[in-house]
């Protein structure tokens, strides 16, 4: 079977605007302000950013840096999501033998004051919009954990008081020990005991990215041994109203700094130990394209260590500026792009720290981390009430899937450029497991959105002789549905939205989408609105009668079944030969009276003259059917085609279709509601 590759047909009207960005990040004043080296930094790789416009890098849910390296940090991927409202919950899944995405959805209180979380190996950790928070405990990474990824959280207020100096209490926000492969991310920090984020003793492959270290004395100490084996990424953090370790690091085999932000240090008259960054012991540290504002001693090596820096921007600043050695060139271990310095301020502080974007789905890749949509499908949590992206790569998936009731709130996404790109398909028809058993792919639960997929099932029928041809791609019982770029290909049956009984309504909205088949093929008694959308009649080799482009079996309760509109439909099948709908009666069920309307849509030559026809008894005349301008060479209205008046069209829009009781408006965002 061929189909149309993704088009959306014209909108009358539509502009393209344009948007300019962090123009003012870019012109920051010189005054006061000072080079603090001059070389010029080229920039390379995948992680490319721009300061005007921030790059999806900024805000990709894939490790990069160090943590990317030696097959990478994927945390709890391929594991099952849980949400965690309370300490036990948080306790017990972050330590589990199984991997876990945990999304923290609020305060969670620790108690006993500070003590710790500890997290086992294979977990995310993430905080549910920007609101996840741990108070007055740490999280604990033990000797020999390995692939976590702690991200969106802020974990605050474990502080002592009168213990500035943290020599009562060890209550970090987050303690690494001999640990490897780990990315922290998109966090706050703030008003710990003794330091904020401490990894230590040998930890391998870390990156610490976008996070806010404020209001404390030692923000951020790496080291705790006497071997040199730590590798590090330290991008895009803000320091800010803290004193000292900004960070320390010690014996570091390498440790990367760029585009990090450290101002208002705390002025306490220290004239050693209040400091930003320190290359220690046999470090090698390179700083790239970092801020200083209002710090002393901005960064500093010992003489056994060694310090690379160059493009960074010192304002307000006094005390040393160490650089000596070679260091080590970032490149030759990955990929990535600097921002200018002189963006970094207005970029970090608004970029930095937990964000509402980063928290407010989960993302479940296939098949990078789960082997099937299925398996994705089946890792979301019952009740689930936060959005779960499962994004699908290219490719042809052989499999069905179903999506049950109890787990709403989910995006089937293909990342490919087209539809065509990424395909389910089964080829099963309804007489091996009747027509819901065909069905490719299932949706029984409610807020489910499917984006620039195809859904296919393939069985050729054709090919052979059964008492049961017809054959679902795709069957929807949920409500509120919406299917966006998506095709659906197949012959009989290709596309049913019903609903779980009668008198339940489910809507489902279609937009700018390809359906083909040959009887009944858009069919069932949900609310069902068609926009924007190409719709092909096949075939069946017959000049009289090829088929059956609707069998809607709306309650006559429910003034509102299927609407088409402006949309094509198109047809290589002979003139006059294909029927625009039949009234479907399951059962023979009398209160099952079709309502169809196909408005503002152009019509092939192979639509019928008489396009509605009498089905199992049941007059087509009873039904609700109707058009109302329509045009093309299948559109020449006649006796035998009901047509809208102008005043009763007014009542016949998408939004009105769609509204039901809580007012949806999928269209709301295309302003598209006619």
């Amino acid at each position: 079977m061929t189909h149309f590759p993704s088009k959306r047909l014209p909108r009358p009207g539509a502009v393209l605007a344009a948007v300019v960005g962090l123009v003012a990040a870019l012109c920051l004043g010189a005054v006061g302000e000072a080079k603090a080296a001059a070389e010029p930094v080229a920039a390379a790789g995948p992680m490319a950013t721009d300061a005007s416009l921030p790059s999806e890098a900024r805000w990709t849910d894939r490790a990069h840096g160090f943590a990317s390296l030696a097959g990478g940090t994927t945390g709890g991927a391929g594991g099952k999501v849980v949400t965690v409202a309370d300490q036990a919950s948080l306790a017990r899944y972050a330590a589990a033998e199984e991997p876990y995405v945990i999304r923290v959805k609020g305060a969670v209180a620790v108690e006993p004051f500070g003590s710790d979380i500890v997290v086992t190996s294979n977990k995310t950790i993430i905080g549910v919009g920007d609101t996840g928070e741990i108070v007055h405990g740490e999280l604990h990474l033990n000797p020999g954990t390995h692939n976590v990824i702690i991200r969106n959280l802020t974990i605050r207020d474990s502080y002592v008081e009168g213990d500035w100096d943290g020599k009562t209490t060890d209550f970090d926000a987050i303690q690494l020990d001999t640990v490897d492969h780990v990315w922290i991310d998109h966090n706050r920090f703030t008003h710990m005991g003794d330091g904020l984020l401490d990894i230590r003793k040998d930890s391998q492959y870390i990156t610490v990215s976008y996070n806010r270290f404020t209001n404390h004395n030692k923000a951020f100490g790496i080291g705790w041994t006497t071997n040199v084996l730590t590798q590090i990424t330290i991008d895009h953090n803000w320091f800010t109203g803290t004193k000292q370790r900004n960070p320390s690091a010690d014996n570091c085999a390498y440790a990367h700094l760029y585009n990090n932000y450290v101002s208002a240090q705390v002025v306490d008259g220290d004239p050693v130990w209040t400091y930003g960054n320190w290359s220690r012991g046999h470090t090698k540290m390179v700083i790239e394209n970092g801020y200083y504002d209002g710090v002393q001693h901005p960064y500093q090596a010992d003489a056994t260590a060694e310090l690379v820096q160059r493009g960074s921007i010192l304002k307000n600043t006094a005390g040393r500026t160490d650089a000596w050695g070679a260091a080590f060139d970032p490149r030759e271990f990955y990929a990535y792009r600097l921002d200018p310095a002189a963006a970094v301020p207005a970029l970090v502080t608004r970029l930095s720290g937990p964000q509402q974007r980063i928290g407010a789905a989960v993302t479940l890749h296939v098949p990078a981390d789960y082997p099937t949509v299925q398996s994705a499908v089946d890792a979301v949590p019952e009740g689930n009430a936060d959005a779960v992206t499962v994004a699908v790569a290219p490719g042809t998936y052989r499999e069905k899937v179903f999506v049950p009731a109890t787990k709403p709130n989910i995006l089937l996404q293909g990342t490919g450029r087209d539809r065509s790109d990424t395909v389910i398909v089964h080829d099963t028809p309804a007489a091996y497991g009747g027509s819901t058993g065909s069905a490719t792919v299932r949706i029984a639960a409610n807020d489910v959105t499917a984006r620039n997929l195809t859904f296919s099932n393939d069985f050729d029928e054709a090919a052979v002789e059964l008492d049961g041809e017809q054959a679902l791609a795709m069957k929807t019982t949920g409500d509120r549905i919406v299917f966006e770029n998506t095709a659906f290909l197949g012959n009989q049956d290709t596309l049913m939205t019903d609903s779980p009984k009668l008198t339940t309504v489910s809507r489902v909205y279609l937009r700018d989408s390809y359906v083909e088949g040959d009887v009944d093929f858009v069919y069932g008694r949900a609310t069902t609105v068609i926009d924007r959308s190409v719709i092909r009649l096949l075939s069946r080799g017959s000049t009289t009668n090829n088929g059956y482009l609707t069998a809607a079996s709306t309650w006559t309760g429910n003034p509102y079944g299927f609407l088409l509109t402006r949309s094509k439909v198109v047809s290589d099948a002979p003139a006059d030969s294909f029927h625009l709908g039949r009234p479907w009666h399951p059962g023979g069920e009398p209160a099952a009276v079709a309502q169809v309307l196909i408005r503002d849509t152009e019509l092939p030559a192979a639509v019928k003259s008489t396009p509605w026809t009498d089905m199992s008894g049941f007059s087509w005349r009873d039904a609700r059917f109707a058009e109302y301008r329509n045009h093309g060479p299948g559109a020449t209205v006649s006796a035998d085609r009901p047509q809208l008046s102008d005043a009763d069209a007014k009542a016949y829009t998408v939004a009105n279709y769609l509204k039901g009781t809580d007012g949806w408006a999928p269209f709301a965002r295309t302003g598209t509601a006619h």
